[in-house]
This record gives structure tokens, C-alpha cells and sequence, in this order.
């Protein structure tokens, strides 16, 4: 049965912990609406958007989510993807895929895969976050610099010319002609020094509104909210669902998949980081449907895709925040704000925003981490830079894409190189292989005239199938009895399983017996579920070494070597998982029957 996280919480709760809860809700609400108004004005929308989102998607989160602490709303991770919906399929279009993501996240989630999400590899994400980070930084040069450019190109480079066109035309040095960048410069110093000082009061905040001050008592000539946009409306709008076709859809579906992966990676993420910060453990799967639910909502009343917001819930635990009444309260706390504060909101210059995302870009790069990952194995790195370059000069879905399809690839292949096949009959030692001391090396086993022993170490999947046919090929001649010994190797795949049936098939033909040796529990329920255990026969499928070798003395018409069960402790650990029959110690050659 679904708890939220909200009446969970209610147990043992205090007017203390109350207390603590409004103050960080209030908090946090202030520091979420100068984030949620860029991140809407970054995306090519107007900045009532962010606000809507904040309020109603910021609400659904602390209210249904899986963790304490959470604090939802719109974030840098979705800047580019909204932006390039909105350009080409316009809002309606946003709203769609918006609605489409959600309803994949509660999949997600009532599929239970939000434990899944943690095998996305590190240099997927560091790598689309900072090319994330690029891209939201070339979008906000123009307001940065007031360079008052009326239609920046889309791409990457294209905006990049247009800058350098246009910042020889004008004087940046001059205040009369460039007083923006010298705001800017302004707000950059309070955003880097303010935290110094204090914590207490947001920078961004601060420089927003000391930038409002400026340019209203000092008449300064900047582009503003107001100017731009016009007058922020005050109060929500009325739930609206657009037009639906399937053509629409279907080219929707990338750019929605590509939402759900970022809202589940980085509300996920974020509550990892808050379980780190209070000692507590969040439920995945919870969070992905309370994600789902409320990417659904927020488009609805004219908001934008959401999520977990790192940097707001690390603020909201750092004020005392610690049930989800902070991030109900951080939600109506924007919901007043609109209300009652929203024509302000229009004297803010948008240098002011520029400069807080500036900041989050910054911290978004994490260029200490990207410059670490640079000295990791090239396979990493060149994943890590493949992904990087693609979310900034093309598109973040195809990055996504290629940055998961590139991992995973290499990993196959990392796979393939740590699993190896051996012939151990010719070296009659296991001292080459790294084990001396061990007591069921083939060194210190019989093994007669006309057997090979081959032995495989590592997965057996179709990365490295090959290999063990590449190798059996080297085999001199034609022997009797053909022992493969898989002590080593702890899972199987259907490939794996295939190419034991070419080598069994290869084996029936060339007169030769094939035995597996020591088959551990999943590659033997690879065999057993497939049909094929009775064509390998049951007497071929051997739980010890010992047991092959013996069974290959009975083709070959020789004598099997007494077996000595000993005193063996009867406890699981001393069985073999398959067989369930105890650990065998072989008696020395004179006690051959």
C-alpha cells in the first residue's frame, strides 16, 4: 500500500521540528524563485512558468515523494531538451512530452527500477551535466552582456559567431553604452562574496533584488522582466490539456524519454545526497511515481518538467528542514509570492538572472570532478567527452543515447577482457594461472592420456564466446574425453549457453565426450531451463573436478580413483550449490580400485 513520505513523518513529530519546518520552507521558497523564473526564461518561455512549476510540482514532491527532505521544482537539467521542445513543437508541444515523461515515471516506478538508475555509468552523467551546464551558460550571454541580440540562433555555434559579431559593434568598456555588463559584474560579486559573509539570506536573492534597487533609483537603461515579457499574472492558471495527435507522439517520445531519465537520475540523486546529509534512506521507486505524478500536474497549469533540486534541498536540510512540511510550506510560500508580490517581479532585470545562472552553471560543470574523470581509462574519458560534446553541439537526447549505447558497449568489453580460456592439461600446473596453493589445481591431479581440460575464468556471455571457440581450435589433435571446468565462471548468457552446444555438437563429431566440470548454480539453470541439460547428459554434468576426471577414466576403460568423502561438516558452505553433495578430498593413487 502507497504511505506518502508526509504522514510517515508525522510520527513522534513536535511543534520544535514545526517550527524548523516553516523557517526552512520559507527559506527555500525564497531561494527558489529567482531559480525557477531563470530556469523558465533559460528554456525560451516566460518566467511565470518556473514559478507555476515550483508551486504545484514542488507541492506533489514533499507531498506523495519517497524522501523527507526532497525539495521539487524546475532545474538546469532540463534547460536544454525544454528548450529545443519549445522550438520546435512549441509549448503545446512541451506540454505533451511533459505529460508523456510523467506517466513513464510512474511505469518506472510501479516497476520498481529506481534502483536501475544507478547503473547509468558516471561519465554519462558528468558528462551531459556539464555540457548541460555549456549550453545554459551561451544561452544567457546575450541578457550577461547586453548585447541585445533579437533572434539568437539555436545552435551551439551558430550563437557563439553571433556574439563575436556583435560584441565588436558595441563599446563593453564604456558605462553609457554597456551598462549591463557592468550590473552584471555586479551581481557576479555578491553571488561569489555574499556566502562568505553570510548564509543566512540567499545570494541569489540578494542580487536580485539589490539589481531592482539600482536600476530603479538610478533610471539605468536594462532590459527587464517587465520589458520583456510584461506584467507576471497573479495567480495560477486553470488546468488545460492540449491537443493530442499521433504523429505528435511519436515524434514526441525521444524528448519525453530523455525527461524521464533526467527527472529520475536527478531526483534520485538528489535524495541520495539528502540520506547522506541525515542519516536516513529514501524509497526509490516512491520517489519515481511521486515524480511521475507530478510531471503530469505541472503542465497542466501551465508549468514545466520538474525534479529533485540538489542545491534547494541541500538548503532546506541546512535550515532545519526534515519532513516534508518544509517543501509543502517552500511551495505555498512561491504560491503567496505570486499572489501578492508578482508585478514586482517585473522591475528585475534580466542581467540579475543571468548572473544567478551564470553561478549555477558553474557549479553544474563541477570542473574539478570533469577534469578527474579526464585522467580515468580512455574507454571512460572518451565516453565521458563523447558525451559531453554531443549535448553541446547537437542535441541532449542523442547524447543520452550514444553516451548509454557507447557504456555499455564498453563494458561488454571490459567483460570480454577479464574472462579468459585456458588449457590447463598442457602446463599440468595452475602456478602460471596465479593459484600455487591450490589444492584442486590440476598439478595435483592424474589426469590420463587422451583428456584435455579446458578452463574458462570470467562471465560466459556473447562478448566472449568467441574466444572459447578461438581456442578450442587450437587444440592438437583429437581427444578422447574433452573436460571444459567452469569453477571460475560465475554467470551465464544464452550465447554463452549456444556456443556450448557448437562445442558439444563439435566434440560428437569428432568422437570426442564433452564434460562440464564444477558448473556453477546460474550457468546450470541456463542449461536446465533451455531444454538442453539431457544433450549434455546428466553423467557429464559434474559437480568436482574429481567426479569429471573419474567419469572420463570410465569412458576411456581405466580405473577411477577411490574418492574419500572424509569428515566433512555438514553445513550448506560445504555443499556444492547444484548437486547438494559435500566437498570430496581424492585419495591419494594407491588406493586406485
Amino acid at each position: 500500500m502507497y504511505v506518502p513520505k508526509s504522514i510517515l513523518c508525522l510520527k513522534d513529530y513536535s511543534w520544535k521540528q514545526f517550527n524548523s519546518d516553516i523557517v526552512a520552507g520559507l527559506v527555500v521558497g525564497v531561494v527558489a524563485l529567482p531559480l525557477a523564473m531563470a530556469f523558465a526564461i533559460a528554456s525560451g518561455l516566460p518566467p511565470e512558468r518556473g514559478i507555476f512549476t515550483a508551486i504545484v510540482a514542488g507541492f506533489l514532491i514533499s507531498l506523495l515523494g519517497g524522501s523527507r527532505v526532497q525539495i521539487g521544482g524546475p532545474t538546469g537539467a532540463f534547460v536544454v531538451i525544454v528548450y529545443g521542445i519549445v522550438a520546435k513543437y512549441g509549448y503545446d508541444g512541451l506540454v505533451i512530452a511533459n505529460l508523456m515523461a510523467g506517466v513513464i515515471l510512474i511505469i518506472m516506478g510501479l516497476s520498481r527500477l529506481g534502483a536501475a538508475v544507478k547503473f547509468i555509468p558516471y561519465p554519462v552523467t558528468s558528462g551531459f551535466t556539464a555540457g548541460i551546464a555549456v549550453v545554459i551558460f551561451s544561452s544567457q550571454v546575450n541578457d550577461l552582456l547586453g548585447l541585445r541580440i533579437q533572434d539568437v540562433p539555436a545552435d551551439f555555434l551558430g550563437k557563439w559567431q553571433s556574439f563575436y559579431q556583435r560584441i565588436g559593434e558595441i563599446g563593453l568598456l564604456e558605462t553609457s553604452k554597456s551598462p549591463t555588463i557592468w550590473l552584471s559584474a555586479l551581481c557576479l560579486g555578491v553571488l561569489v562574496l555574499w556566502p562568505k559573509i553570510t548564509r543566512r539570506l540567499p545570494a541569489s536573492l540578494i542580487a536580485m533584488v539589490m539589481a531592482t534597487v539600482i536600476v530603479q533609483v538610478f533610471n539605468v537603461q536594462v532590459e527587464t522582466i517587465g520589458s520583456r515579457f510584461g506584467a507576471i499574472p497573479r495567480t495560477l492558471p486553470a488546468p488545460e490539456l492540449p491537443a493530442f495527435d499521433l504523429q505528435r507522439i511519436r515524434d514526441l517520445i525521444g524528448p519525453a524519454t530523455t525527461i524521464a531519465i533526467l527527472a529520475a537520475i536527478e531526483s534520485l540523486l538528489s535524495a541520495v545526497v539528502a540520506d547522506g546529509m541525515i542519516g536516513t534512506r529514501h524509497k526509490s521507486n516512491l520517489e519515481l511515481v511521486a515524480q511521475g505524478i507530478a510531471n503530469i500536474a505541472s503542465p497542466l497549469f501551465g508549468g514545466i518538467p520538474a525534479t529533485g533540486a540538489i542545491a534547494r534541498t541541500a538548503t532546506n536540510i541546512k535550515t532545519g528542514g526534515r519532513t516534508p512540511v518544509a517543501g509543502i510550506v517552500h511551495a505555498l510560500t512561491l504560491l503567496a509570492i505570486l499572489l501578492f508580490f508578482a508585478p514586482l517581479a517585473s522591475y528585475v532585470p534580466l542581467c540579475a538572472l543571468a548572473a544567478v545562472l551564470f553561478m549555477v552553471c558553474y557549479h553544474m560543470a563541477d570542473l574539478h570532478t570533469f577534469i578527474d574523470l579526464l585522467r580515468t581509462p580512455r574507454s571512460d574519458a572518451f565516453v565521458l567527452l563523447t558525451t559531453f560534446g554531443l549535448t553541446v553541439v547537437f542535441d541532449l537526447t542523442v547524447a543520452v543515447e550514444v553516451g548509454l549505447v557507447l557504456a555499455a558497449f564498453l563494458f561488454i568489453k571490459r567483460m570480454a577482457d577479464v574472462t579468459n580460456v585456458t588449457v590447463v592439461t598442457r602446463e599440468l600446473t595452475d602456478a602460471a594461472n596465479g593459484e600455487p596453493d591450490d589444492p584442486n589445481a590440476i598439478s595435483s591431479k592424474v589426469v590420463p592420456q587422451g583428456v584435455e581440460v579446458f578452463e574458462v575464468n570470467g562471465p560466459f556471455f556473447f562478448g566472449v564466446a568467441d574466444k572459447v571457440k578461438d581456442v578450442l581450435r587450437t587444440v592438437m589433435g583429437k581427444p578422447r574425453v574433452f573436460i571444459l571446468r567452469m569453477r571460475n565462471v560465475p554467470a551465464m548468457d544464452a550465447t554463452g549457453l549456444y556456443a556450448l552446444l557448437d562445442l558439444r555438437r563439435k566434440c560428437e563429431r569428432e568422437g570426442s565426450l564433452l564434460i562440464l566440470a564444477e558448473i556453477h548454480t546460474q550457468p546450470f539453470i541456463v542449461v536446465e531451463r533451455s531444454g538442453h541439460y539431457k544433450d549434455f547428459g546428466r553423467e557429464n554434468v559434474t559437480a568436482h573436478i574429481d567426479d569429471a576426471l573419474n567419469r572420463a577414466r570410465v569412458v576411456l576403460g581405466l580405473p577411477e580413483v577411490k574418492v574419500n568423502l572424509g569428515r566433512v561438516p555438514e553445513v550448506a558452505r560445504d555443499r556444492h550449490p547444484v548437486t547438494k553433495e559435500p566437498k570430496r578430498v581424492v585419495a591419494p593413487e594407491a588406493d586406485i580400485k
